[in-house]
């Protein structure tokens, strides 16, 4: 039977106390969970990727989101999430879109917290310390400016050529002090609906 191999977790976070010269009614946290795993088809060309994803995703899905949701203290704490993938020199950005943009892995997510908007995502290549960046957005509400948030780390010696690395990430609220409005009232101030935001 396929599964993966996982030669660490990763995890991250850190605490908003003060932006913009001024303490936050509410401290952000943000956080993320990491799985570096072998990449099972680094080195050379393979057609069908099927098998892996189908056999990784729910793996990963389940780990990565238990993990998270014990770090946020409850899936009622995350408000923004979004996911990753780093994929090492001997790999296809393929291979990091191919163990990330499947509902086999996703979906543990998205049913964890019960959450109706899609994963926003980066999938990249590079080697060992990469930056790592998640994007999130509200898990809920995918104009809701406020959450557009992202989260940078990375891992000393991670992904090595021959590995993936595989990412969720989360926030309990949006930033602070945040002020620019959102997109709802940007297409009324244009006069647009949000069926047609580009009027074409």
């Amino acid at each position: 039977m396929l599964k993966p191999e996982i030669r660490k977790i990763v995890t991250f976070e850190e605490e908003t106390f003060i932006e913009g010269y001024k303490s936050a009614d509410t401290p952000l946290r943000l956080f993320a969970v990491a799985a570096v795993i072998t990449n099972p088809w680094a080195g050379h060309y393979v057609e069908d990727l099927k098998p892996e994803i189908q056999a990784y995703g729910p793996v990963l899905g389940k780990l990565l989101t238990d993990k998270i949701v014990k770090l946020a203290g409850g899936a009622e704490n995350i408000q923004a999430y979004g996911k990753a993938a780093v994929v090492g020199l001997n790999g296809e950005i393929e291979h990091a879109s191919g163990l990330i943009h499947t509902l086999c892995f996703g979906n543990f997510y998205r049913e964890a917290l019960s959450a109706s908007s899609y994963l926003s995502f980066t999938n990249i290549r590079g080697g060992a310390n990469s930056p790592i960046m998640v994007p999130l957005m509200d898990k809920d509400d995918v104009g809701r400016r406020s959450h557009y948030l992202t989260i940078q780390f990375s891992i000393a010696d991670a992904p090595r050529d021959d590995e993936v690395v595989i990412v969720l990430g989360g926030a309990t609220g949006g930033r602070p002090h945040h002020r620019i409005g959102d997109r709802y009232q940007d297409l009324k101030d244009l006069g647009r609906d949000l069926e047609n935001p580009a009027a074409v």
